[in-house]
């Protein structure tokens, strides 16, 4: 089972259209997930947050969605209805998704930052496979003897202390591999993690 995986759109409707586009020709995904902050930043957060319900693409509340400014009401009801963690099946493996880490969707999980063993026991903790986060805009993928540990990157690039990856994950179950690609690149062009 393939299982794109997008997160921090901030509100880059280019960019989510091609991601999005990806995943369903090149890619051939079966589902598409998404780890939050589809507003925030960027010039079409309204369209992106259309696109997303049109499609129904399971996603989570991001801290930049807490703060959604300027949109319908009706997207307003919709970003602040969504679950701040989602947990399911995929694959035959449990997935836990979240923005940021485990309930909190304001600190992100940077690799430099935990262990092998930290990340073992969080995935025993949540009894999940898969733990995919968003937030910090880095791409991580960490597989560890009882699971991995994905963030795609962030969709959206801009002008910040904190770099931005432009990027999208493909999540292959059961295998748990993980393939990375970038919007600006040529389409299937994987980027090694």
């Amino acid at each position: 089972m393939k299982i794109g995986i997008l997160s921090d759109v901030h509100g880059d409707y280019t960019a989510l259209e091609t991601a999005i586009e990806r995943l369903d020709t090149v890619h051939g995904v079966d589902h598409i997930l998404c780890a939050g902050d589809l507003v925030g930043r960027g010039p079409e957060p309204e369209r992106v947050v259309q696109a997303i319900r049109e499609r129904g693409i399971l996603t989570v509340r991001g801290n930049h969605d807490e703060w959604s400014y300027g949109m319908s009401p009706e997207s307003k009801t919709y970003l602040k209805g969504l679950p701040l963690d989602w947990r399911g099946n995929l694959g035959g493996m449990s997935v836990y998704m979240c923005h940021g880490k485990p309930g909190n969707n304001l600190w992100g999980l940077y690799r430099d930052h935990i262990s092998d063993t930290l990340l073992n026991m969080m995935l025993v903790s949540l009894r999940a496979n898969v733990l995919i986060t968003g937030h910090t805009h880095m791409p991580l993928f960490a597989r560890v003897a009882n699971g991995c540990v994905i963030n795609p990157g962030s969709l959206y690039t801009f002008d910040n202390a904190r770099p931005s990856s432009h990027t999208y994950g493909l999540l292959n179950l059961p295998e748990l591999s993980f393939d990375l690609f970038d919007v600006m690149m040529a389409p299937g062009e994987a980027i090694r993690l």
